[in-house]
């Protein structure tokens, strides 16, 4: 049977062009990091060969239709980025510029009618800022950042920017009066298949939509539907339910490519937008008529599933401040959303328990003016954003602790991260900004370590 298997796998291979390539040195970060396969999983020779071909997925370059190669073509019409290491170079979360100054492809435009969200009527709901020969790209956009200031206890001064998007260029007329924008920056894919496996009633029960014990905290669940069968835990608003749906929307928003959850192989084009609807398709027959068959799909989930991050880099702090900035973090309230840990059930089919601390409860809370915009996703307002993992963290910054951190990219540090909370956390933020400056670090250092 292995050798059975094995055998389908090296035909798959045969079909694909090979080209495992990596994001360009003009999109990868400053401080890189490559995602590897989670070591608990085992030596099955068929997963190991699985998780390869779907890393050859994941950094794969596409090409538009048509192609002499139609295992590989089909990437727009129009589209932000040619492979998934574009905007996740090395599986690792993004930036907002690239080494040149230029915006880099992990930073996306959302769009929506401010009323409720719905799709712009000739843009859909994302800016894609490229496109195939013959079609229009939708438009460009830049990225300019308003500064402020705030004062914390101990008398330091601690710089703020805001981003502030304009968007250009647009070739079928401007947006609906009522769209606005929201900046969504590319996260780091480790640990989504772990996540993934958090028991839904777990999650549910850490809701607590009307407060009712009081505590401040008032997370709640993001329903995708009005019978309440299926919640989001990806992205961050939480719009996506599954890992699956998660890679399956990318491949269709961000790329162009049809999958068997998204089969439309003309991506977000809209009835309005007649150049994108007319082009060639890479939809092939062979390949169920999509443009990432089910067989692909397959090994890029697994690929996905299994990435975790390395396990440096080694930390400058000692024990003593990174166990003590571990209790301001649990005394700041901060783990009221940042739930530390969770058993769950992995690998997937394993009947195997694994403990797994990612400080997130996956709930949807209120984060302030300061985080809010327009733009809602699903029925999540805009001062509302899913509380986002912290581990990785360690990985996230540099040994500076420089970094881009929060949806939009905003935050350079997790200091500033912190001082952006609002809304539910600001009791928890003026905590933080009302420590001293060793209590801070201690803290600091320990998200760090994450």
């Amino acid at each position: 049977m292995l050798r059975l298997a094995a055998g389908i796998l090296f035909s798959l291979t045969l079909m694909m062009p090979v080209m495992i390539v990596h994001a360009d040195d003009s999109t990868k970060h400053h401080h890189v990091v490559k995602v590897i396969r989670d070591p608990s999983l085992g030596d099955d020779a068929v997963a190991r060969m699985e998780n390869v071909l779907g890393q050859s997925i994941f950094e794969r370059i596409w090409v538009s239709a048509p192609s002499s190669t139609e295992a590989a073509d089909g990437l727009g019409p129009m589209f932000n980025a040619r492979s998934c290491a574009a905007c996740h170079p090395g599986g690792a979360h993004g930036t907002v510029f690239n080494k040149d100054g230029s915006l880099s492809p992990s930073l996306l435009v959302r769009l929506g009618l401010k009323t409720d969200g719905a799709a712009d009527p000739i843009y859909g709901h994302q800016l894609q800022t490229e496109a195939a020969r013959g079609v229009p790209p939708e438009g460009k956009f830049a990225v300019t950042f308003a500064p402020s200031e705030t004062k914390l206890a101990d008398g330091t001064i601690v710089a703020l920017q805001r981003p502030v998007v304009a968007v250009t260029n647009l070739p079928d007329g401007p947006l609906a009066p009522e769209t606005v924008t929201g900046l969504r920056l590319a996260p780091a894919i480790h640990g989504i298949g772990p996540l993934d496996r958090i028991p839904a009633a777990t999650i549910e029960a850490m809701a607590d939509p009307d407060d009712a014990d009081g505590d401040g905290i008032s997370g709640r669940v993001h329903w995708l539907d009005g019978d309440r069968k299926s919640f989001g835990r990806f992205g961050w608003k939480a719009v996506q339910p599954s890992m699956e749906a998660q890679n399956a929307h990318a491949f269709m928003a961000d790329m162009g490519l049809s999958t068997p959850l998204f089969p439309d192989a003309y991506g977000e084009c809209t009835d309005r937008q007649k150049l994108c609807r007319t082009a060639p398709s890479g939809a092939s027959p062979q390949f169920e008529d999509l443009e990432v068959s089910t067989t692909l799909m397959k090994v890029l989930d697994r690929f996905v599933a299994e990435a975790v991050l390395p396990a440096g880099p080694k930390q400058k702090a000692d024990p003593e401040s990174l166990k003590k900035g571990r209790d301001i973090f649990a005394t700041a309230g901060c783990v009221a959303c940042h739930k530390t840990g969770y058993d769950i059930q992995w690998p997937d089919g394993s009947g195997t328990t694994r403990h797994i601390a990612p400080y997130t409860d996956l709930l949807l809370h209120d984060m302030g003016a300061g985080l809010a915009e327009d733009l809602m996703e699903g029925n999540a307002e805009g001062a509302e954003w899913r509380t986002a993992p912290l581990w990785g963290l360690r990985w996230a910054v540099d040994q500076q602790g420089s970094g881009t951190l929060l949806h939009d990219g905003r935050a350079r540090n997790i200091l500033e991260a912190i001082l952006w909370h609002g809304g539910e956390a600001l009791p928890a933020r003026d905590h933080v900004a009302g420590l001293s400056a060793v209590d801070r670090q201690a803290l600091i250092s320990f998200l760090s370590s994450l």
